[in-house]
Protein backbone atom coordinates (compact mmCIF):
# COMPACT_ATOMS: atom_id res chain seq x y z
CA UNK A 1 0.00 0.00 0.00
CA UNK A 2 1.09 3.16 -1.00
CA UNK A 3 0.41 6.54 1.14
CA UNK A 4 0.08 10.04 -0.70
CA UNK A 5 1.30 12.87 0.72
CA UNK A 6 4.05 15.37 0.89
CA UNK A 7 7.36 15.02 2.36
CA UNK A 8 8.96 17.16 4.84
CA UNK A 9 11.56 18.44 2.37
CA UNK A 10 8.70 19.29 -0.25
CA UNK A 11 6.54 21.28 2.55
CA UNK A 12 9.80 23.42 3.53
CA UNK A 13 10.76 23.65 0.05
CA UNK A 14 7.85 25.59 -0.51
CA UNK A 15 7.70 27.27 2.53
CA UNK A 16 10.85 28.48 2.05
CA UNK A 17 9.78 29.91 -1.68
CA UNK A 18 6.02 31.48 -0.11
CA UNK A 19 8.72 33.23 2.26
CA UNK A 20 11.32 34.35 -0.49
CA UNK A 21 8.22 35.93 -2.65
CA UNK A 22 6.22 37.77 0.74
CA UNK A 23 9.98 39.45 1.44
CA UNK A 24 10.25 40.12 -2.11
CA UNK A 25 7.02 41.65 -2.34
CA UNK A 26 7.01 43.69 0.80
CA UNK A 27 10.37 44.87 0.18
CA UNK A 28 9.14 46.62 -3.51
CA UNK A 29 6.25 48.28 -2.19
CA UNK A 30 7.83 49.46 1.50
CA UNK A 31 4.77 50.51 2.87
CA UNK A 32 7.15 53.32 5.14
CA UNK A 33 7.93 55.28 2.06
CA UNK A 34 4.18 54.99 0.61
CA UNK A 35 2.97 56.57 4.10
CA UNK A 36 5.65 59.14 3.60
CA UNK A 37 5.22 59.84 -0.07
CA UNK A 38 1.24 60.04 0.74
CA UNK A 39 2.08 63.04 3.25
CA UNK A 40 4.19 64.67 1.29
CA UNK A 41 1.32 65.08 -1.73
CA UNK A 42 -1.27 66.26 1.34
CA UNK A 43 1.85 69.02 1.79
CA UNK A 44 2.34 70.00 -1.63
CA UNK A 45 -1.70 70.13 -2.03
CA UNK A 46 -1.55 72.79 1.60
CA UNK A 47 1.47 74.58 0.70
CA UNK A 48 -0.23 75.80 -2.94
CA UNK A 49 -3.50 76.13 -1.29
CA UNK A 50 -1.71 78.54 1.10
CA UNK A 51 0.06 80.51 -1.69
CA UNK A 52 -2.86 80.44 -3.86
CA UNK A 53 -4.80 82.21 -0.86
CA UNK A 54 -2.15 84.59 -0.26
CA UNK A 55 -2.29 85.92 -3.86
CA UNK A 56 -5.98 86.04 -3.75
CA UNK A 57 -5.81 88.02 -1.29
CA UNK A 58 -2.59 90.46 -3.08
CA UNK A 59 -4.96 90.93 -6.27
CA UNK A 60 -7.93 91.44 -4.24
CA UNK A 61 -6.47 93.93 -1.74
CA UNK A 62 -4.32 96.18 -4.32
CA UNK A 63 -1.29 94.52 -4.26
CA UNK A 64 -1.07 94.69 -0.59
CA UNK A 65 0.58 91.93 1.41
CA UNK A 66 -1.25 90.00 4.22
CA UNK A 67 -1.74 91.41 7.51
CA UNK A 68 1.85 89.36 9.21
CA UNK A 69 3.60 89.73 5.92
CA UNK A 70 5.79 91.96 4.69
CA UNK A 71 8.63 92.60 1.84
CA UNK A 72 12.03 91.33 2.35
CA UNK A 73 10.27 89.57 5.37
CA UNK A 74 12.94 86.13 6.23
CA UNK A 75 11.24 82.74 6.76
CA UNK A 76 8.89 82.40 9.74
CA UNK A 77 6.32 79.77 10.19
CA UNK A 78 2.74 79.83 10.21
CA UNK A 79 0.68 79.45 13.70
CA UNK A 80 0.04 81.18 16.32
CA UNK A 81 2.47 80.43 19.07
CA UNK A 82 4.57 83.58 20.38
CA UNK A 83 7.62 81.10 20.88
CA UNK A 84 9.62 78.38 19.64
CA UNK A 85 8.72 78.60 16.01
CA UNK A 86 12.59 78.33 14.35
CA UNK A 87 11.77 74.69 14.88
CA UNK A 88 8.37 72.15 14.34
CA UNK A 89 6.92 69.34 16.55
CA UNK A 90 8.74 67.06 14.30
CA UNK A 91 12.30 68.97 15.04
CA UNK A 92 13.00 70.35 11.61
CA UNK A 93 14.35 74.16 11.12
CA UNK A 94 11.47 76.21 10.16
CA UNK A 95 12.54 80.14 10.26
CA UNK A 96 14.22 82.99 12.02
CA UNK A 97 11.55 84.30 14.10
CA UNK A 98 10.53 83.80 17.49
CA UNK A 99 6.79 84.42 17.31
CA UNK A 100 5.32 82.44 14.47
CA UNK A 101 3.18 84.75 12.24
CA UNK A 102 -1.12 84.32 12.27
CA UNK A 103 -2.18 84.97 8.61
CA UNK A 104 -5.56 83.45 9.27
CA UNK A 105 -7.73 86.23 9.91
CA UNK A 106 -6.64 88.19 6.01
CA UNK A 107 -7.09 84.75 4.82
CA UNK A 108 -10.17 83.61 6.41
CA UNK A 109 -12.23 85.03 2.98
CA UNK A 110 -9.81 82.32 1.31
CA UNK A 111 -9.32 79.57 3.33
CA UNK A 112 -11.50 77.93 5.96
CA UNK A 113 -8.50 77.19 8.24
CA UNK A 114 -4.77 77.47 7.88
CA UNK A 115 -3.47 73.27 6.78
CA UNK A 116 -1.87 72.06 9.59
CA UNK A 117 1.36 69.74 8.48
CA UNK A 118 0.00 65.61 7.93
CA UNK A 119 2.81 64.71 10.41
CA UNK A 120 1.65 67.32 13.49
CA UNK A 121 -1.09 66.42 16.25
CA UNK A 122 -3.74 68.98 16.07
CA UNK A 123 -3.39 71.50 18.93
CA UNK A 124 -5.22 74.74 18.90
CA UNK A 125 -3.31 77.33 16.89
CA UNK A 126 0.05 76.30 17.92
CA UNK A 127 3.09 75.75 15.10
CA UNK A 128 1.09 74.37 11.32
CA UNK A 129 4.17 72.90 10.06
CA UNK A 130 4.49 75.17 7.05
CA UNK A 131 6.39 78.32 6.66
CA UNK A 132 6.13 81.74 4.35
CA UNK A 133 8.74 84.20 3.17
CA UNK A 134 8.62 87.46 1.08
CA UNK A 135 11.74 88.78 -0.60
CA UNK A 136 12.81 92.25 -1.91
CA UNK A 137 10.71 91.63 -5.24
CA UNK A 138 7.56 90.78 -3.34
CA UNK A 139 7.59 87.04 -4.08
CA UNK A 140 6.19 84.52 -1.88
CA UNK A 141 7.84 81.79 -0.69
CA UNK A 142 5.50 78.46 1.05
CA UNK A 143 7.60 76.21 2.47
CA UNK A 144 6.82 72.79 4.36
CA UNK A 145 9.09 72.21 7.32
CA UNK A 146 8.83 68.24 7.78
CA UNK A 147 9.07 66.62 4.08
CA UNK A 148 9.95 63.42 4.12
CA UNK A 149 11.78 61.19 2.46
CA UNK A 150 14.98 64.39 1.66
CA UNK A 151 12.02 65.75 -0.77
CA UNK A 152 12.26 69.69 -0.55
CA UNK A 153 8.13 70.44 -0.38
CA UNK A 154 7.88 74.51 -1.37
CA UNK A 155 6.49 77.01 -4.06
CA UNK A 156 7.13 80.93 -4.98
CA UNK A 157 5.19 83.01 -6.96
Amino acid sequence: MIKKGFTLIELLVVIAIIAILAAVVFVALDPVKRFADARNSTRISDVNSVLTAIHEYIVDNGGALPTGLSTGMAETQLGTAAAGCTTTPGGNACGTAAACTDISTPLAKYLLTIPRDPSIAAAPGDRLGYSVAVNANNIVTVRACNAENGVTVQVSR
